[in-house]
């Protein structure tokens, strides 16, 4: 079989109740509803964490963070500028993967697997990178907090905008962002017509603080976080209209999902799901996912599957026919949902926050353990109630029993800091000694922007 080319579709902090084809009336989203519509939309999809840093890391290797010492980091729970942590070199990632199957790969947008020169996605199978290497909050931006200069510029020095090793701008023009990265995306398509190819698009939208291009801020209904929305889903269609053009849609994978939930706030959406990101709570993981290939997938499909960001790793790899070690991930090959073929489905998700256990689904049952390091027993039917609004726990003692010991069998696979449980299969992050931050305030540098007008992060 031809192997296909494959995007994946990113988004940082879109909630699952934020596009139309999930129901949202607020933002318009004709072409992603259209792949929606054209290939399959998963009901159930989760990211690996409520945080971005910890999914990112989960969604390129395949594994829960805390395997691959992506629980947390240090005293912060996702990475920080100048830190001396990242993904660890030594991981399998889907650009590894891909390119020992011949593939093309580059990485577009945020990256978030660690800043410095040894984590770059050059170093994880990626023959380039274009974007930044953290979130769009951790730039020279005007804060809600009163902060002295000086002291802000220390924890956040000019955003850095990266083309492969290479910065080319410090505090780029974050409006102009999503327009520069279909460009680019653009040309490595078209300079990648003798190979299959795989393009990690990743975008700014919809985080803390909301910049669009301007058409879209004044067509929105939805305030700037619609126009955030808007212009993501004016990017997906340039994408597949130049797929079309090139007569190579048919034979491509389109995948469009997010990191984690969203804020809940300046508009966004979990609906009908609880909780936000930052929560083990359904609206901090559960997010949108749709998959596409005219080839290969049939129209129209909605599939209730448990499935995950950690599945795309080893569905890629089959896609590549490169063969992994199942045994140290945590993803699962899915390309028989996609196909219709019977296929081994995922029966368990383990909720974690940081290095904290504090759920567990089965099938339709979700039990609630721990928050914020407390005990808290709830215990949920997600089949009947996906907004985890009517607590069962006391009604049925045999799930209880049956899903506390599966969390059990996960604290000694992956630890669990609420009960002191060290993980026996836990591998450590990437460090390196003497980090710096790649970027440093220079007042008589002609920025662009040199200080970003919105206050908020997150």
């Amino acid at each position: 079989m031809q192997k296909p080319n494959i995007i994946l579709f990113n988004c940082d902090d879109l909630g699952y109740g934020d596009l139309g084809c999930y129901g949202s009336l607020a933002n318009r989203t004709p072409a992603i509803d259209k792949l929606a519509k054209e290939g399959i939309r998963f009901t159930d999809f989760y990211a690996a964490s409520p945080l971005c840093s910890p999914s990112r890391g989960a969604l390129m290797t395949g594994c829960y963070p805390p395997r691959i010492g992506f629980a947390k980091f240090d005293n912060e729970i996702v990475l920080k500028p100048g830190q001396g942590i990242g993904l660890n070199p030594e991981e399998l990632t889907i650009g590894k993967v891909l390119k020992a199957g011949g593939y093309r790969t580059m990485i577009i947008g945020k990256w978030h697997c660690g800043d410095q020169p040894e984590f770059f996605p050059t170093n994880h199978g990626f023959d380039h990178f274009y974007g930044l290497p953290y979130s769009n909050d951790m730039g020279r931006q005007r804060r809600a907090y009163d902060t002295p200069m000086e002291e802000l510029d220390e924890k956040f020095p000019p955003l850095p905008l990266i083309s492969d090793n290479e910065i080319i701008q410090e505090q780029p023009d974050q409006k102009a962002l999503i327009e520069r990265y279909v460009e680019q995306a653009i040309r490595f398509i078209r300079n990648s017509s003798n190979n299959p190819f795989f393009l990690y698009f990743a975008p700014l939208q919809v985080h803390l603080p909301l910049y669009a291009p301007d058409r879209f801020v004044n067509e929105s209904i939805n305030g700037d976080y619609g126009a955030c929305v808007e212009c993501v889903d004016w990017a997906v269609s340039v994408i597949v209209n130049e797929l079309k053009m090139r007569g190579i849609y048919d034979d491509t994978v389109v995948i469009f999902t997010s990191d984690n939930g969203s804020r809940g706030d300046h508009n966004a959406s979990n609906h009908p799901l609880r909780g936000r990101k930052g929560t083990t709570w359904e609206g901090g993981q559960r997010v949108p996912c749709i998959i596409t290939w005219k080839k290969r997938i049939k129209p129209g499909q909605v599939c209730s599957n448990i499935v995950t960001n950690m599945d795309f790793l080893p569905t890629f790899a089959k896609f590549a026919g490169v063969n992994i070690d199942d045994g140290k991930v945590d993803g699962i090959d899915i390309s028989p949902v996609l196909y219709n073929e019977p296929e081994k489905k995922r029966e368990c998700f383990f909720y974690y926050y940081t290095d904290s256990l504090e759920a567990v689904r089965f099938n339709n049952w979700k039990l609630h353990f721990c928050k914020n390091g407390e005990p808290f027993k709830a215990l949920y039917n997600l089949e009947e109630d996906p907004g985890e609004t009517r607590n069962v726990y006391d009604g049925f003692p045999d799930v209880v029993n049956k899903l506390t010991a599966l969390a059990n069998e996960c604290r000694q696979d992956l630890g669990d800091s609420a009960t002191n449980t060290a993980g026996k299969n836990i591998r450590k992050a990437g460090r390196v000694n003497n980090p710096k931050k790649l970027t440093k305030y220079n007042p008589d540098h002609p920025y662009i922007i040199a200080l970003y007008d919105k206050t908020e992060e997150g």
